[in-house]
């Protein structure tokens, strides 16, 4: 059986490098946000169920996925956001719903606080939001990065492996593996891999955090109730600070709840077009 992939034949050529993006659909724009160490694979079970409501933005962060990897270059929060301003002006989008995970939630943020990006809205979980966050391994790796980067193919990919697990709840399988790791892989991969993790720096998050109050659109927040990386406790203070409605626990899921249980992400977005029909928001 053909294994399930999105396509991102475009390219958009920000300030800070490359992004290849994809869309699909007829309606009113949806934009999809990916978290790390992830790309917009994660939406691969997900987006040809909205693209039936929505015409489906999705797109890799620069340094991650099929978008630009290059040495020495910047591909910490402190950007991203500001390479989100530029796509979503390429796409000639002003009020977009968006749909973002892990770090896609704090680079959706900071462009709405920072960069006075406004949404139609907007869908959370799991994301990289408020302090604390950044697990040991990503400490140790901002300290020793040449080392990591360095270390043989066989040691990288077990510990490449390893890592994706644990932000599931539920055994990944082989062609979850293999689609989450094959952009770490090989000479420019691996690398960018370690990369990346030695520029997370809490400080992109603690920029935004005293900011943070009701945004001018619905917001809804959902959890993984198994999250070993971000704990659902971080997900009932966000929800408490974004919105006026509860924090949605998802059971049986962790961190990666595209993979644990995509069913609920379909369901919140599909609860946001049936309300939007019904004129309740």
């Amino acid at each position: 059986m053909k294994m399930l992939m999105l396509n991102l034949p475009n390219t958009f050529n920000s300030d800070f490098g490359a992004v290849r993006w994809g869309h699909a659909g007829d309606g009113p724009p949806l934009v999809l946000v990916h978290g790390t160490p992830f790309s917009a694979q994660v939406w691969r079970r997900i987006a040809p169920c909205l693209s039936r409501f929505w015409t489906v933005y999705y797109f890799d962060l620069i340094g991650y996925g099929q978008s630009e990897m290059a040495n020495d270059q910047n591909v910490s929060l402190g950007i991203q956001n500001t390479v989100f301003s530029s796509i979503l002006a390429h796409w000639d989008l002003e009020r977009p719903d968006v749909l973002a995970h892990d770090f896609g939630g704090a680079t959706v943020l900071r462009s709405y606080f920072l960069d006075g990006l406004r949404y139609r809205s907007l869908t959370l979980f799991d994301a990289v939001s408020l302090a604390p966050w950044g697990s040991p391994f990503v400490q140790h790796v901002r300290q020793h990065e040449a080392a990591f980067a360095g270390m043989p193919a066989y040691m990288h990919d077990a510990l490449l492996k390893a890592y994706l697990q644990t932000a599931a709840h539920v055994a990944l399988t082989d062609d979850a593996l293999h689609v989450y790791m094959q952009p770490w892989q090989g000479p420019v991969g691996q690398p960018a891999f370690y990369r990346q993790i030695a520029q997370m720096d809490q400080c992109y998050t603690d920029e935004i955090e005293e900011k943070y109050s009701r945004l001018d659109c619905p917001v809804q927040v959902l959890w993984g109730m198994q999250d070993r990386w971000i704990p659902i406790e971080t997900g009932e203070r966000l929800a408490k600070l974004l919105s006026d409605r509860p924090l949605v626990r998802v059971p049986e899921a962790g961190h990666l709840v595209q993979e644990d249980a995509p069913e609920a992400i379909i369901a919140a977005m599909l609860g946001i077009a049936v309300e939007r029909r019904d004129g309740a928001c």
